[in-house]
């Protein structure tokens, strides 16, 4: 049966490299409900029409338009056997919505949740630094590049410091995270389905945790 993987971590947890990993390796698409609404901008179809108008308004989306989006994108021929969300669900009450989903699909949910401790995370988040030409990710402290400030494979770039990856922002985001989270940690956890794995470890080895849950 085909697998819905719903990747939950916290920022710097390293799950954007994990979902790129199964992209590239299980060939099972990232499907970011950010990249969704921001393609929405462009798209002419009647949800696109809805999807902006409510953005326009300074609304929150609600829930059965996301899901609606959601659909509208899984629905392609691309996630056929599978696919990555990222960004969705956020709530106990759209992970209910995506069990339908899964169910009209016929898909399966893998709940997995990229575990690292809030030390950490500030560390790599604090500490990090980003390649305007590839995005490549490196950190001052835990991945320095070859050359100060400049990326390995751009050395003409110089490296840019986020002004989210301050340290007052990066409490806010944990914060925020840990909040509205927990609520879904806990669904996955009362149904059996939320697999921890241990992402204070090297890229590779979570990596073969997952492949491993999702075998």
């Amino acid at each position: 049966m085909a697998k819905i993987i719903v990747l939950m971590g916290a920022p710097g947890a390293g799950k954007g490299t994990q979902a790129r990993l199964l992209q590239e390796r299980m060939d099972l698409p990232q499907i970011s409900t950010g990249d969704i609404f921001r393609a929405l901008s462009e798209a002419h179809t009647p949800l696109a029409h809805e999807g902006r108008a409510i953005q326009q308004s300074g609304r929150l989306i609600p829930d059965n338009v996301v899901i609606r989006v959601v659909e509208e994108r899984t629905s392609q021929d691309d996630c056929r056997n599978g696919y990555v969300l990222d960004g969705f669900p956020r709530t106990a009450a759209q992970a209910e919505m995506l069990e339908q989903l899964a169910a009209r699909q016929g898909h399966e949910i893998k709940a997995i949740l990229i575990d690292v401790p809030m030390e950490l995370l500030t560390r790599r988040l604090t500490g990090r630094r980003i390649c305007p030409e590839c995005g490549e990710i490196y950190n001052v402290s835990l991945k320095p590049p070859k050359f100060d400030n400049r990326c390995d494979l751009h050395p003409e770039a110089k490296l840019i410091h986020r002004a989210d990856d301050a340290p007052a922002k990066i409490r806010v985001r944990l914060e925020t995270y840990e909040n509205e989270t927990a609520p879904l940690l806990d669904y996955y956890a009362r149904t059996d389905r939320l697999h921890r794995i241990d992402g204070t470890r090297e890229v590779e080895e979570i990596y073969d945790e997952i492949q491993r849950v999702i075998a």
